[in-house]
C-alpha cells in the first residue's frame, strides 16, 4: 500500500533526524519538528529565513551548499560545528542531497541534520566513569602494596626504640615512625571515603549554605558569593557529611586559585546556581530527573596542559596543592550515580555536579 501525503508528514514529524528542505536561493522551505528542536528555531519563523542565517558554519560550507545545487553531488560532513542565529553554537553531523521539488520539480537540497553535543557528552562521560574506576582500582592495590611495609617499618621502628639505651637515640626512631604515619594517612587519602554511605534525604540548598558560610569563613570574606537556587528541587538520598566535603572541595580550590592568582584585577567572585534537567543521562543511565550544581569561579582557569587528567590523584594546577580534592569529590559524586564536568577559559571555570533525584 502507498503511504499518502499524510503518512509521508507524520514520518518526518516522528523522525529524530533533523530534515530540512531548501530552494535554489537556500532559502529554508520546510523543516521538521526534530529540525526545529537543534536549530532552536519554529517552523513557521524559519520558512522563508535564508539557511546560512538560521545555521552558518563558515563561508565555503555555503559555498558547497550551492555547488551541490550546481553539480547534483552529495556529501557528508562530520561534527561539524554551527553557529545559530541565537549565537549559540553546536555540533552536527549533516548530510546534503540535490532533489527535485516533488510538485514544482524546480531543484532543491534536501539537508538531513544529526546532534553530535548530547552522544559526546554520554561518551565523554562513559570514558570519565571508566577512568574513574581503573584509577580506583589502581590506587588500591598500589595502596595494599605500600601499607604492608609500612607497617613492618613502623613496627620495627617501635621495637629498636625500646632496645634503645639513650633518650637522644630515640628522635631517630621518633622521626621514622612520624614519617611512616604520615605516608599511611596520605594513602588513605587517595583511596578517599571508604565508609559505606549513610544515605539520607537531603535538601541540596542545606549542604551549599553549609558550604558556603565555611568558605566565607575560610577566605575571611574576600569573596564576593552569589546564590541562584531553584528551590523546586526535591530533596535527594545521599550522604550528607561526603556530599559537603565533595562540594567544599570544589569550593575551596576554587577560592584558592583566585586568591592565590596574582594577576585577578577583578574581585574574587564565586556563583553557585542549581537547576533540574528532565531525561538526563548519566553514564549509561538515564534518569528521569536530575539535579545540576554549577560552581563558576573568575579565576584564571585551569591549565590546558591537566584539563584531561583533572580528576586523577595527585593532579593539580597549583604548586601547594595536593591533587586529591576533586578526585575524592568526583568519589563521593559517583557512589550517588552522579558525576562532575567543567568547562574552564580565562576568567570563567565552571564545575557541574549532576545528581540523579530518583533511585536507579
Amino acid at each position: 500500500m502507498l503511504a499518502n501525503a499524510i503518512t509521508n508528514q507524520r514520518l518526518l514529524d516522528h523522525l529524530n533526524t533533523g530534515v530540512l528542505l531548501l530552494d535554489a536561493d537556500l532559502l529554508v522551505i520546510y523543516m521538521n519538528p526534530a529540525a526545529e528542536a537543534l536549530l532552536e528555531m519554529s517552523g513557521s519563523r524559519g520558512l522563508g529565513t535564508p539557511f546560512p542565517e538560521l545555521a552558518h558554519e563558515s563561508d565555503e560550507s555555503t559555498a558547497s551548499l550551492q555547488e551541490s545545487l550546481i553539480t547534483g553531488h552529495s556529501f557528508t560532513k562530520r561534527e561539524a560545528t554551527i553557529h545559530l542565529h541565537n549565537m549559540q553554537a553546536i555540533t552536527l553531523d549533516y548530510s546534503v542531497s540535490p532533489i527535485s521539488h516533488p510538485e514544482t520539480r524546480l531543484p532543491c537540497l534536501l539537508i538531513e541534520l544529526q546532534g553530535r553535543d548530547r552522544l559526546m557528552r554520554i561518551s565523554r562521560e562513559e570514558q570519565l566513569i571508566a577512568k574513574q574506576e581503573t584509577t580506583r582500582s589502581l590506587v588500591r592495590g598500589l595502596a595494599h602494596e605500600i601499607k604492608n611495609p609500612l607497617g613492618g617499618i613502623r613496627g620495627a621502628a617501635q621495637l629498636l626504640e625500646r632496645e634503645l639505651p639513650e633518650n637522644d637515640m630515640r628522635e631517630y626512631t621518633n622521626i621514622i615512625i612520624e614519617e611512616a604515619d604520615r605516608l599511611r594517612d596520605l594513602v588513605d587519602r587517595l583511596l578517599g571515603p571508604r565508609a559505606i554511605p549513610k544515605c539520607e534525604e537531603v535538601n541540596i540548598h542545606e549542604v551549599l549554605e553549609r558550604v558556603c558560610q565555611l568558605i566565607e569563613v575560610e577566605s575571611a570574606n574576600q569573596i564576593s558569593l552569589t546564590r541562584d537556587y531553584d528551590p523546586s528541587i526535591p530533596e535527594l538520598e545521599a550522604d550528607k557529611g561526603q556530599l559537603i566535603q565533595a562540594l567544599l572541595n570544589i569550593c575551596r580550590n576554587a577560592m584558592q586559585a583566585m586568591l592565590e592568582n596574582p594577576g585577578q584585577s577583578e574581585r574574587p567572585a564565586l556563583h553557585i546556581k542549581t537547576r533540574t534537567i528532565r531525561q538526563f543521562t548519566i553514564g549509561h543511565h538515564r534518569h528521569r530527573l536530575v539535579a545540576q550544581i554549577d560552581i563558576t569561579d573568575n579565576g584564571p582557569g585551569i591549565p590546558e596542559g591537566i584539563r584531561e587528567d583533572l580528576f586523577y590523584p595527585m593532579v593539580s594546577g597549583r604548586a601547594e596543592g595536593t591533587g586529591l580534592g576533586l578526585s575524592i569529590s568526583q568519589s563521593i559524586i559517583n557512589q550517588s550515580n552522579g558525576i562532575i564536568e567543567f568547562t574552564s577559559t580565562a576568567g570563567c571555570t565552571t564545575f557541574s555536579i549532576y545528581l540523579p533525584l530518583e533511585p536507579l
